[in-house]
């Protein structure tokens, strides 16, 4: 069996009375991630994990902040491309491990929900998806409350067929 690690990171500013939304859930906050879509941090970096073990470049590659079309877009639309991309290479995603930096809010509450929308948006299952968070200390701009980080390692298996003669 052949498998590949991929390695993604994304990083986006937090703006005042602008909606949060990580994994898929909106978070209840008085601040939120801004970027060209959604602003989705955790699907973000799980999508150049993914993309990055295949070899097909990284998300700013096939949605471009340049492009219109992706303007505000789910970035739940984004991953599931991001997984058909690979599906169609050959590949199904064996797990996802992701970690989230951030001060508050505190996501730990919200996790389940996060593995439900990403388990459900590409058909694997939940023990397959592992998501954690932790702050960065009030240390830099994480702790000043000014951003949001997240890292992701997947692992990717080559789909093989064999042939019955």
């Amino acid at each position: 069996m052949k498998i590949k690690v991929g390695f993604g990171f994304d990083v986006h500013e937090l703006k005042e009375n602008h909606p949060f939304i990580v994994g898929g859930v909106q978070l209840e906050h008085h601040s939120g991630a801004y970027g060209h879509s959604d602003a989705d941090v955790l699907l973000h970096a799980i999508c150049d994990a993914l993309l990055g073990a295949a070899n097909l470049g990284d998300i700013g590659q096939h949605f471009s902040n340049q492009d219109d079309r992706w303007k505000g877009i789910s970035s739940m639309l984004l991953f599931k491309e991001c997984v058909r991309l690979i599906t169609e290479k050959g590949w199904r995603i064996g797990n996802i491990d992701a970690m989230i930096c951030l001060e508050a809010p505190k996501i730990n509450p919200l996790v389940p929900a996060m593995k439900k929308n990403i388990a459900e948006a590409v058909g694997i299952s939940e023990e397959d998806i592992s998501i954690k968070a932790t702050t960065n200390e009030k240390m830099g701009f994480i702790g000043r409350e000014e951003g949001v980080v997240a890292y992701a390692v997947c692992l990717i298996e080559k789909v093989v067929t064999s042939l019955v003669l």
